[in-house]
């Protein structure tokens, strides 16, 4: 009777009501319990390939339906822990913060405060043009603006964690390493050419304090509710490109010859890097829908600088965000913004292809 009464005193009650110590001994269990699941994917997905749809072992198929099987719920398990941690960490920043911690701030070191905080930022190119018009009002450099607007897509913790998950953390150290290298030197580069004339005259005309925002102080159950409106958000968004970036890499694994991707997108084919980047700009995927087809085309012999190249320029210079920030922008300023991204994306495709 004592456990019924305890049940009913939480019934009907908010996530936000909870006492903080139960939010967090709940939360406990729950990753037990994720982690027991997670553990046991290979199991399951070997036994209702070969047991129960009783396909033969070493086919084509079976090694498609296997990795589609086993990718699909642990992508998607490893999406789940990351965007809710992830929203966690997010509400405490907001667009004021950001934008009050960058004014101010002189070129070099606003470029890498920039892109350091486009990582742990909760915005992406569906964003960019408010952020763009509250950057500049504030007297944010153009330069260091666009450093944001780079790293934000490009290098958020969301890919982060699922290349680690999926590929290790050396992968994702490179990643992170050689996203912020771009973002930092094209924002730079872009402040030194000059281009404020470039932006489309209703944004300099624009008031900074009509987009001010009133801030709220947020208890660490508000955050955790930050973290699950995240994940309903955040998944309920980018699912289905998941699930195709799975079936897509699913193929790759199962059908393409082991050597077939390495004469293509190996280091031996000086236009395999270009040449990804040029499939992947008019692309429009996010972080979780790219990395299966990323960890596909590394495992049949895809060279890692020409995939980090086709990965990073289906993120960060996307057909979609430059239509977006067609709004703001002239197309002087776009055309430069893409040269710059490009040829740094560039520069890290083929260090790496040299390197490793």
């Amino acid at each position: 009777m004592k456990f019924k009464s305890t049940i009913n005193a939480f019934n009907g009650r908010k996530i936000s009501d909870i006492p903080v110590f139960f939010s967090f001994l709940i939360g406990a269990m729950l990753m037990y319990i994720w982690w027991l699941v997670y553990s046991f994917l290979p199991t399951f997905a070997s036994w209702i390939t070969y047991n129960l749809f009783q396909i033969n072992k070493g086919s084509h198929i079976g090694a498609s339906v296997e990795f589609f099987l086993y990718d699909t719920p642990k992508v998607m398990m490893l999406l789940f822990l990351v965007v809710f941690g992830v929203g966690i960490i997010r509400s405490f920043f907001t667009p004021e913060k950001t934008r009050a911690f960058l004014s101010g701030k002189s070129e070099f070191a606003g470029n890498v405060l920039a892109a350091l905080l486009g990582i742990v930022t909760p915005f992406c190119s569906c964003s960019a043009v408010p952020l763009f018009i509250g950057f500049v009002t504030a007297g944010v450099p153009l330069g260091v603006t666009f450093s944001f607007l780079i790293a934000a897509p490009m290098v958020n913790e969301i890919a982060l964690g699922l290349l680690y998950g999926l590929l290790g953390w050396e992968v994702a150290a490179i990643y992170l390493g050689t996203g912020l290298f771009i973002a930092i030197f094209a924002g730079w580069i872009i402040g030194r050419l000059k281009l404020e004339g470039h932006i489309e005259d209703w944004v300099t005309n624009t008031n900074a304090a009509s987009l001010s925002m009133e801030e709220e102080k947020l208890s660490w159950n508000d955050r955790i509710v930050s973290g699950w409106d995240a994940v309903k958000e955040i998944i309920g968004r980018v699912w289905i490109f998941v699930i195709i970036g799975i079936a897509v890499g699913a193929g790759i694994h199962g059908f393409v010859p082991e050597g077939m991707m390495a004469s293509i997108m190996g280091k031996g084919s000086w236009w395999s890097v270009p040449l990804s980047v040029v499939i992947g700009v008019p692309m429009y995927s996010n972080a979780a829908g790219i990395i299966p087809v990323v960890e596909a085309l590394l495992g049949k012999g895809a060279a890692l600088g020409t995939v980090l190249a086709f990965m990073m320029s289906v993120i960060a210079l996307s057909l979609p965000e430059m239509v977006i920030l067609r709004k703001v922008l002239k197309p002087k300023l776009i055309a430069v913004f893409i040269g710059v991204v490009a040829s740094g994306i560039l520069v890290v495709g083929y260090l790496f292809n040299m390197i490793i």
